[in-house]
């Protein structure tokens, strides 16, 4: 089995990078992987910590419409280059967490993804150049409220509520090129999303070279690749697994966000 990268945070609250062995003790590192960390004889033992997203990046830049297919069902032509757009890093959550449906939105759909982990600074990279910089892969949901996307003019708001970013459960080193990417909901045997990642319209290495030339990626730094056809809507209560062949499964719970506070009127607080 390939070397899984994770991120964990103990029962003390301390915060690790760290290797995960067979047997699901940790392996502490130093620092981050990317940057150069190695096992410093710490080993955390299965049962005192907890799996959070495996990176903390600076910006998580997303690819739309980079399956054909998905293309196609969302009413839209292939692009002729990479759409990109960001997500903000407060939408990031660990595996096992839970996505929050915000009441603003009356349908949010899941979104299966590879996701690149970024291993240096990247600036105005040849895509031969991206290669190298790509340290890394894991799994992303890039969840969209789908009604608030289609009826704003950028995808800002239904891309970018807090929890709309699950990642994980760990990073690998490599993935091969034609590894299949399927979504499950709930229970079902049969996923609602099933491609190969080669059939991505952009390749990794070309989406990495085109950010380059418009922004500096950091080390830690995510880019998800866009989600082939079968995107739906999720509810209270779902549970969304995302599996990507030789990087593992990520799963999360859907709960419903607590809708705004109620104010009280001072004056009519007095009165009664």
């Amino acid at each position: 089995m390939a070397d899984r990268y994770v991120r964990v945070k103990t029962t003390q609250g301390q915060v690790y990078y760290g290797l995960l062995e067979l047997n699901q003790a940790v392996k502490v590192l130093s620092t981050a992987p990317w940057l150069g960390g190695e096992p410093n004889g710490e080993l955390l033992a299965p049962d005192t910590y907890q799996l959070l997203y495996p990176c903390e990046p600076s910006k998580i830049v997303a690819v739309g419409k980079n399956y054909s297919a998905h293309a196609a069902e969302m009413g839209g032509e292939v692009p002729k280059e990479p759409i990109i757009f960001l997500k903000p890093t407060t939408t990031l959550i660990s595996p096992d967490a839970e996505i929050a449906l915000p009441p603003q939105s009356k349908r949010v759909e899941y979104e299966g993804e590879l996701a690149l982990v970024i291993g240096e600074r990247c600036f105005n990279l040849t895509p031969n150049q991206a290669i190298a910089a790509i340290w890394g892969y894991t799994i992303a949901n890039d969840v969209t409220a789908r009604d608030l996307q289609r009826s704003d003019s950028q995808w800002t708001r239904g891309k970018g509520f807090d929890t709309f970013c699950p990642l994980g459960p760990w990073i690998v080193r490599e993935i091969n090129p034609s590894a299949m990417l399927q979504t499950f909901v709930n229970e079902s045997k049969k996923p609602v999303q099933s491609a190969a990642i080669d059939e991505m319209v952009f390749s990794p290495d070309y989406i990495v070279s085109y950010i380059s030339q418009i922004m500096t990626l950091l080390p830690g730094d995510i880019v998800i690749t866009g989600t082939p056809e079968g995107v739906g809507p999720i509810q209270e209560g779902d549970r969304v697994y995302i599996e990507i062949e030789g990087i593992g499964k990520l799963q999360n719970t859907v709960i419903l966000r607590e809708p705004l506070p109620i104010e009280v009127d001072p004056e009519e607080s007095e009165i009664n």
